[in-house]
């Protein structure tokens, strides 16, 4: 009985090994295949990330072109050459004085214009000689006709001279009677002068001593404008009641200002009495005001004794 239990615990434990060995077996089977499956789903992740990043590459090199970009233009390595050069010619707008672009002598057509300046240069010189040829050949005729108009000319001044000589002592000669008749009749005509001068002396000094001027008429001094203006030069001064008439003016004047002065000194006067009484009226007022307030807190102050006694009692 004991070997048939022992056997039999045998045959039980190997019957257990086999199945624990079947167990393990089926484990490490399907360790495998997660393990292959493991490794395919990552194979595949790699192949999917791989498509994604070459989708995504394809798209920014044909859909997102570094020249599409909005900041492309300040790192573009062809910017210089796509960029307008700083003048396009020298009649350019952007070209401004304070642009620094253009200079003189350093235009476009440089070349150009120094080989239109070299022929006109050229030009301008034979012209020069032509006409510095042609000015000495004229000089060389002007000369030749200025020598003899000067020829011809001294003659006709010598023969001028000779008929203005004749005639010089034709004019000194008339000249010399025409004088002698004049002398003497000028030396009447001062006779004459001096007789009519003396006589207009005298009666000049008659009326001076019978006119208004020597004997201070008063009616000389009127002025054709009115009795009220007067000539500077003719007048003789003021009368006696002229004198008296200012005088009374004056006093009247002096008068009528010690009147304004008196009335100012009264309204003054006026003035500071209102404000007096408008200051006692307002000082009355402010104690009446003050007197109010008081009784107005005497009253707020006895309510508020009541309400706080009220509150302690309740």
């Amino acid at each position: 009985v004991d070997k048939d239990a022992l056997d039999s615990q045998v045959k039980d434990k190997k019957i257990q090994e086999a199945a624990e060995k079947a167990r393990n077996e089926e484990l490490a089977n399907e360790s495998k295949q997660i393990d292959k499956i493991t490794c395919m789903l990552e194979e595949r992740q790699k192949n999917e990330i791989r498509n994604i990043n070459k989708a995504v590459s394809d798209f920014q090199k044909n859909f997102q072109k570094p020249e599409t970009r909005r900041e492309f233009d300040l790192s573009d390595p062809q910017a210089l050459k796509k960029d307008r050069p700083a003048r396009l010619s020298d009649s350019d707008p952007r070209c401004t004085v304070s642009g620094l672009q253009k200079f003189m002598g350093e235009d476009l057509n440089y070349h150009q214009r120094m080989k239109f300046q070299k022929e006109q240069l050229r030009e301008w010189s034979l012209q020069q000689q032509r006409d510095w040829k042609n000015a000495l050949a004229d000089q060389k005729f002007a000369d030749y006709l200025y020598d003899k108009n000067r020829i011809e000319l001294d003659q006709k001044t010598m023969e001028q001279q000779r008929k203005e000589e004749e005639s010089r002592r034709a004019v000194c000669a008339a000249t010399k009677d025409f004088n002698r008749t004049q002398a003497s009749e000028m030396a009447g005509r001062k006779k004459l002068e001096k007789h009519q001068k003396m006589k207009d002396d005298m009666d000049e000094i008659s009326n001076l001593l019978q006119g208004d001027l020597l004997s201070e008429n008063p009616e000389q001094a009127v002025s054709s404008f009115g009795r009220h203006r007067v000539i500077p030069d003719r007048w003789k001064g003021m009368n006696r009641d002229q004198l008296m008439a200012i005088r009374y003016s004056q006093q009247q004047q002096v008068l009528e200002k010690l009147r304004l002065k008196e009335e100012e000194h009264q309204r003054d006067a006026e003035w500071d009495r209102q404000r007096l009484q408008a200051a006692r009226a307002q000082l009355v007022l402010e104690r009446h005001h003050q007197r109010q307030s008081r009784e107005c807190r005497r009253a707020l102050d006895s309510v508020n004794a009541e309400l706080c006694r009220e509150q302690k009692s309740k």
